[in-house]
């Protein structure tokens, strides 16, 4: 799976709760799929936002896709049970409501009546248990089953009536609406006799409807006239131009060829935004690029010698030149500032080179040198962790692969961002800690490339997914970050924001998000 990850690795969004969900109904935003009119008053209606982006290097299809380019088109057209706003809170879209029963493991969702596919096809509880039914079936190749491994499989989802749809779990998973919502973002609803053909034949609940489609040059929408939420969307269309290279896409926006950008990096968009030449919107985020260090090798199968590199690291400077100040600073665990449970009386770890000095002593590790494996869009980061490294006396040797070779391979056992000694690996924002945590972390986890195990974490893990009181998830997730901040199998210097770029001059509505979601139901001309 060659993919640039920090814009989408396979799985789910993460990051705590908003609210918690052990009967979660509906809570703001309940009226429609989108919240309120955009600021400035009443909406124009009419105008086609042109958007630009690089052209997706895999297939524009739900069930398979997993760039940030074909999520994007797909989220115009196509709708999850369950959207997530710019604070990963849980709005409600093609589901009215929700509730929990048996702790956590069996879930009901009741679907808004009345909603129909662009084509006219009523959706009712048999087209959604099919789309769920094709996402857990591991023929599809669906890039959701990591997201639902240990919590829900095939056979898992019921129908008992039109507009009511069940899920009976695994085990108890208190963040489950997560799982069915944007935040697993191939969840998306679709018929039931979908056969893989997107492109030729997009339909789906959303405010637009695919008109035309080339993998080379982009694709257009227009206004979807059956839409469920009245008077959605204000736009006529939207029209997405592909271009070779994000400079290539910012340079369009700058000179007017494109109103907004699908993808906005913040180290391109943010300079230029101080010129005034274009707009962005920013927003906290939970995308992270971890540098994983492989627990069960020398050197650093030894806790003082991961601890020694993480002490040698300048967090703020990397936010600055890396993260270009948009986000928050890590503490080498995974509960993101955003997340709701996330600890705040951890210390934060800063550069120390006399506790570098000290751990490595007692070590008794004397010249302390490691390969860090890396994808070649990461290489100004690993640059800046060689020469940070190097002035608290460690060498560091990089190893620059292309993307295919670094996520190639197999992956069971010997695919470079998952076996290398040291890694840099770009995960996007995730709507609920668990899904970085169970992969990542947790024994025999699917991505677990530090190769760390502890019982320990495992039981604080669990904990944290069946808690059903707001006190209970924050313990369990203070364990879970004291114990990660404490073994560091993984080195977090910061979490990166998100932002879109855009000429608001022309276009009002539209917002950035943490996982680079693409909403414009509610974008409208000033």
């Amino acid at each position: 799976m060659a993919v640039e990850r920090r814009q989408l690795l396979a799985g789910i969004g993460a990051s705590g709760l908003a609210a918690l969900l052990s009967a979660c109904g509906v809570g703001e935003g309940a009226a429609g799929g989108t919240e309120g009119s955009p600021p400035g008053g009443p909406p124009k209606r009419g105008g086609t936002l042109r958007a630009g982006s690089p052209p997706p290097p895999t297939a524009v299809d739900p069930v398979t896709m997993y760039d940030g380019t074909a999520i994007a088109i797909v989220q115009l057209i196509a709708e999850y049970l369950i959207w997530l706003d710019k604070d990963f809170k849980l709005v409600p879209r093609l589901a009215e409501s929700w509730e929990s029963a048996d702790g956590g493991k069996r879930w009901t969702f009741k679907l808004r009546p009345g909603v129909t596919f662009s084509d006219g096809t009523p959706v009712d509880a048999e087209t959604v248990k099919a789309s769920f039914d094709r996402l857990l079936d591991p023929g599809s190749k669906s890039a959701a089953l990591s997201a639902f491994a240990t919590v829900l499989k095939a056979g898992g989802v019921a129908a008992p009536a039109p507009g009511v749809v069940e899920f009976a779990l695994e085990r108890p998973f208190s963040d489950f609406p997560y799982l069915v919502s944007a935040g697993n973002y191939n969840a998306v609803i679709l018929k039931r006799d979908y056969a893989g053909d997107f492109t030729k034949a997009g339909i789906g609940t959303g405010p637009f409807v695919l008109k035309s489609y080339n993998a080379s040059t982009g694709a257009t929408l227009v206004r979807n006239e059956r839409y469920w939420d009245p008077g959605r969307p204000y736009l006529d269309g939207v029209e997405i131009k592909f271009y070779a290279d994000d400079q290539a896409d910012l340079l369009a926006l700058q000179g007017g060829d494109i109103d907004v950008q699908l993808l906005s990096r913040p180290a391109l968009a943010q300079p230029l935004a101080a010129t005034g030449a274009i707009d962005v919107d920013t927003v906290k985020g939970t995308g992270v690029t971890v540098l994983t260090l492989r627990t069960d090798l020398a050197p650093f199968d030894r806790k003082e010698v991961r601890q020694a590199v993480a002490y040698a690291l300048g967090r703020p400077a990397i936010l600055q030149s890396i993260g270009s100040n948009v986000g928050d600073l890590g503490n080498d665990h995974l509960l993101a500032p955003l997340f709701p449970a996330a600890p705040t009386d951890l210390p934060q770890r800063a550069l120390d080179k006399a506790k570098v000095a000290e751990l490595l002593k007692r070590a008794g590790v004397t010249d302390l040198r490691f390969t860090l494996t890396f994808e070649a869009p990461d290489k100004d980061y690993a640059v800046t962790i060689q020469n940070q490294l190097k002035q608290a006396g460690i060498t560091v040797e990089l190893d620059q692969r292309s993307s295919k070779d670094f996520y190639g391979g197999d992956q069971a056992k010997d695919t470079p961002w998952l076996f290398t000694q040291a890694n840099l690996v770009g995960w996007a924002g995730r709507a609920v800690p668990s899904q970085l945590i169970i992969p990542m972390v947790k024994s025999g986890g699917t991505w677990n490339g530090s190769k760390y195990a502890n019982p320990a974490l495992d039981a604080a893990a669990d904990a944290y997914d069946t808690a059903t009181t707001d006190a209970a998830r924050k313990a369990a997730a203070a364990t879970v970050a004291k114990i990660l901040h404490e073994d560091v199998p993984l080195i977090i210097a910061y979490w990166s924001g998100a932002v879109r770029a855009f000429q608001g001059k022309k276009f009002r509505g539209v917002q950035a998000h943490p996982a680079q979601y693409v909403d414009f139901g509610s974008v409208s001309k000033v």
